[in-house]
């Protein structure tokens, strides 16, 4: 990262902060656009190259070997004394649980769209999910200078997948055609400035959007009906009644006073602008700097998140000032072999500053190697290490970040994603924004000895830096089992593992946990009569076996008379029946629902004892199993799916193929469609892959386990050559 600026953005107060979040697919050019803002205000000499791993987003190890964005970053620029802090977010959905944590860490939405691939599906679920929260949103267009880029056609795209408040702010002006077509000017719709870039030179990354000149004819004319309906529109989202009084009367419109009635019309939610650029170039990249501070809302004029006690009891009356309480939260954090763990902070409330002592709380997340949530982790105070503003690989130390401003904070080694920090004398806890739930597992296994010794530790750590994996010990099939978001997450995750926590693990299907029960009743005998001089074994005991409901369990029943078995020996003859119940048949499958009736036996005055007729519970059950039937029971989900309507049918489809029930189907916000289906786990364990296929990128899902149910022969017979071969 050469020619680093030596100054450090910093802002005194929260009206001098803009915190935007880039969010946009995987290409779209978000990394290359921050580059470019960082070139264009001074912070970098040059823009760098991801394959090199000089980016100031793209430098993290796993991110240079896989050449994409993995993880949150925070590059700050100043622009006309305003800190704009640039939450650069990863595009792949696999990553969505860093992508939501930088609109908690923002205050507007830049959505990044390619001017050669235009909206995708994944690209309207992101804006939906913005609109849920309130999220003031733009869009910049990269890419406009590419031949077979259609600006015109692009916006309208844009308008059609996001809605009529989406609307161009910059009119970009062309020369020539195919492969020598250019771009050499920008018309600002707002301020009426043409700004001549017919000098830009590709790669010059700052050189584009010179000055202000005279616009030519055929640019304003074009011009014209684009202008009255952006002001219309920002007249009226920002609900400016004398603006619009003098703007139906004809009167003449001060530009800086549209410029204020914009920025109110971005932050109401209503209003979305539309900028032009290339990042090669350079064309729109400063318009887009200095729009920045003028078209997003400060943090004070967004709501204040949701906080209570540690005890749940809401605290109202909190806003974004600097003298206020401290209220902020830990947007990430990840492991420095140097400095141990930094966490990304945005804070709040109050002022947060070096060295100080803070109260640090958790929240419900999957944690730990069980998968379980903890819903209410006891908080303690910790005192918080150097806080610093990040440049790429640099970290620029910094004497405070006030409410509104974000920050790392170095030496909180118990700090985890979505966390709380306060100040100790006035704990309180920030409610959590939605982490994603992670529905792809794969097996783990440590590849040597000396890794099995690291293991559990390490994926604990890696399970506190990044909520969306979660990490369980399956009790039926006693593998480790990591769950992520997707095959990119899980890459991601396991280059860490290796690259960062130095523990290799080899990887390998999931085993789904099916169970056994009886088909029909049967009847067994468990005889263990074993003699070798000395003290032997004598135990002999006849059961009956029948099927009960799903759920039941084990129901043990003493139907013996006379003694035949004494009182002592007949609970023995229950452990044993459950131990053979625990580890199952020939298959390894645990048996369950069944109602066990001990009826004969017989005992020895001597060589009984509570050992020889626990493993006649265990032969008498197994002999009844011979006799009897086994039916093999699968575990079935709850399955919900969420989707855009014009992918319904193959969804539907897509079910049905998976032995999948249908059970209902609604409406979710934005009019997307859901489904409700029972399927077998056996069918959905790769699912979070396969709907991204069938869907387009547009559907996701949540599953929960719901019961086990009889499999069909059919499916068992598959299994069953599947074991075989």
């Amino acid at each position: 990262m050469a020619d680093r600026a030596v100054h450090v953005p910093g802002a005194d107060r929260p009206q001098d902060i803009r915190n935007i979040a880039l969010v946009g697919p995987p290409g779209a050019g978000k990394t290359s656009l921050v580059e470019a803002l960082l070139v264009a205000a001074g912070e970098i000499g040059r823009p760098g190259s991801v394959e090199e791993g000089t980016t100031a987003s793209d430098h993290d190890g796993v991110e240079v070997r896989q050449k994409r964005s993995v993880h949150l970053t925070l590059n700050p620029v100043t622009v006309d004394g305003v800190k704009v802090n640039l939450l650069d977010t990863p595009g792949y959905a696999d990553f969505l649980g860093a992508m939501r944590a930088g609109l908690r860490g923002a205050d507007a939405a830049l959505f990044v769209v390619s001017a050669l691939d235009g909206v995708d599906g994944r690209t309207r679920v992101l804006w939906e999910e913005c609109a849920a929260i309130g999220m003031p949103r733009a869009v910049a267009v990269t890419r406009i200078d590419h031949p077979r880029a259609d600006y015109d056609d692009v916006v309208a795209r844009c308008r059609e997948s996001f809605g009529p408040g989406v609307l161009p702010a910059y009119l970009p002006a062309f020369e020539g055609s195919g492969d020598d077509r250019r771009v050499v000017g920008l018309w600002g719709l707002v301020s009426e400035r043409y700004h001549d870039c017919s000098g830009s030179t590709a790669g010059s990354g700052a050189e584009g959007g010179a000055g202000p000149s005279p616009a030519p004819d055929r640019v304003q004319e074009a011009a014209g009906p684009l202008r009255e309906a952006l002001i219309e529109e920002v007249i009226t989202e920002s609900g400016d009644e004398v603006l619009m009084d003098r703007y139906v009367e004809g009167g003449e419109l001060d530009p800086d006073l549209l410029v204020a009635d914009l920025q109110k019309a971005v932050a109401a939610g209503g209003f979305h602008p539309v900028l032009a650029l290339s990042t090669t170039t350079g064309v729109g990249v400063r318009e887009l700097l200095r729009e920045l501070p003028l078209s997003c809302p400060d943090p004070t004029r967004r709501p204040f998140p949701s906080v209570a006690t540690p005890e749940g009891r809401p605290v109202p009356g909190l806003s974004c000032d600097p003298d206020g309480p401290l209220v902020a939260e830990v947007l990430s954090t990840e492991g420095d072999p140097y400095v141990g763990r930094v966490s990304l902070v945005r804070v709040f409330s109050g002022t947060l500053t070096p060295d100080s002592a803070v109260h640090l709380h958790g929240h419900g997340v999957p944690c730990g190697l069980t998968g379980t949530v903890e819903l209410d982790r006891v908080g303690h105070d910790e005192r918080a290490g150097a806080l610093a503003v990040p440049l790429g690989r640099e970290s620029r130390p910094v004497g405070r970040a006030v409410a509104g401003d974000l920050c790392t904070v170095a030496r909180l080694p118990d700090a985890r994603t979505g966390d709380t920090l306060s100040d100790p004398d006035r704990p309180l806890r920030v409610s959590p924004w939605r982490f994603p739930q992670p529905l792809l597992p794969v097996s783990l296994a440590a590849a040597s000895a000396a890794d099995e010794d690291k293991l559990s530790q390490a994926v604990a750590r890696l399970v506190a830096e990044d909520p969306s994996l979660r990490v369980e010990v399956n009790p039926e099939t006693h593998q480790m089992v990591l769950w992520s978001l997707g095959e990119a997450h899980l890459d991601a995750a396991l280059d860490r593992l290796e690259h960062r926590h130095g523990v290799r693990v080899e990887t390998g299907g999931v085993r789904v946990p099916l169970r056994e029960t009886f088909a029909v009743p049967a009847r067994g005998l468990g005889r263990n009569v074993k003699q070798s001089g000395g003290h032997g074994e004598f135990g002999v005991c006849r059961i009956r076996v029948e099927p009960l409901a799903p759920g039941s369990g084990l129901e043990f029943v003493d139907e013996t008379v006379g003694g035949v078995v004494p009182r002592q020996f007949v609970p023995s003859v229950e452990k044993g029946v459950r131990a053979q119940m625990a580890d199952g048949m020939d298959s390894g499958h645990p048996l369950v629902d069944i109602r066990v009736t001990l009826y004969d036996g017989k005992a020895h005055p001597v060589d009984s004892s509570d050992a020889a007729f626990q493993k006649a519970g265990r032969l008498a059950l197994r002999d009844a199993a011979a006799a009897g039937r086994l039916a093999v029971l699968e575990p079935v989900s709850d399955v919900a799916v969420e989707v855009d309507d014009s992918y319904l049918g193959p969804v539907l489809s897509d079910l049905s193929a998976r032995r999948g029930r249908v059970v209902g189907t609604g409406t979710a916000a934005g009019g997307r469609a859901v489904v409700r289906a029972e399927v077998p786990e056996l069918e959905i364990t790769r699912y979070a892959v396969e709907l991204r296929s069938v869907s387009h990128g547009t559907g996701v899902f949540t599953r929960e386990y719901l019961r086990h149910e009889p499999l069909p022969p059919q499916a068992a017979a598959r299994l069953s050559r599947a074991g075989r071969g």
